[in-house]
């Protein structure tokens, strides 16, 4: 099905696209480091790799700090409350069906993976300062942790399987984007221009 070609609106702000691109490009650095550190474990570059790790989680870190406090003060499309729409997922759910109206801003449906997605990614900054502290005596948590022999045992489970649901939100997220694509919705290019090209209805009002 091929979209109209409706006039473009300015949605999303600079800021805010900028940290959904430090986040992007963070976890990125994130799963990318972790798995080389397995290729080269006992290695010499092994230590190095690991670093360039806990570096890219710090500034995951602060990136979702930017972001928590942008949804508070940013424009409209930043705000929190632009991804809070329990309404329309009650609905969803209970007639098992997707909203047949779009919106300017976030896509209701979507929100719900979003805020999923923040909620997997602090747990796992926090598992992993938690481990940053106690295996390589880095971070801001390593005068408490450092030498807890305890905290890899308790935090490196809940840090593996937010990895795990990190890329299946990943490639879910894709999918979806592949998905719109497809059908002739210009979805993908609204993180990097800022515009969306939908016949939607004001995003105004919140559910």
């Amino acid at each position: 099905m091929t979209q109209p070609n409706h006039p473009p609106r300015h949605v999303y702000d600079p800021l805010l696209r900028a940290l959904h691109w430090t986040v992007v490009l963070s976890i990125l650095a994130l799963i990318g480091t972790s798995q080389l550190a397995e290729v080269f474990e006992h290695g010499p570059h092994e230590a190095r790799i690991w670093d360039l790790h806990i570096v890219s989680g710090y500034v995951l870190g602060a990136a979702l700090m930017a972001r928590l406090l942008w949804g508070m003060m940013g424009p409209p499309s930043a705000r929190w409350r632009d991804l809070w729409h329990p309404a329309v997922w009650k609905d969803a759910l209970k007639n098992l069906r997707l909203p047949s109206v779009h919106r300017i801003g976030h896509d209701p449906i979507a929100s719900l993976a979003y805020l999923f997605a923040y909620g997997v990614m602090a747990l796992m900054l926090a598992t992993g300062l938690g481990l940053a502290a106690s295996e390589f005596q880095a971070g801001p948590l390593a005068a408490w942790l450092g030498n807890a022999d305890w905290v890899e045992d308790v935090m490196e489970d809940p840090h593996e399987a937010g990895f795990a649901l990190m890329l299946g939100f990943i490639g879910l997220h894709m999918a979806a984007l592949v998905f719109h694509q497809l059908r002739g919705e210009r979805v993908a290019q609204s993180m990097v221009t800022g515009k969306q090209y939908i016949e939607a209805k004001s995003g105004g009002q919140h559910d």
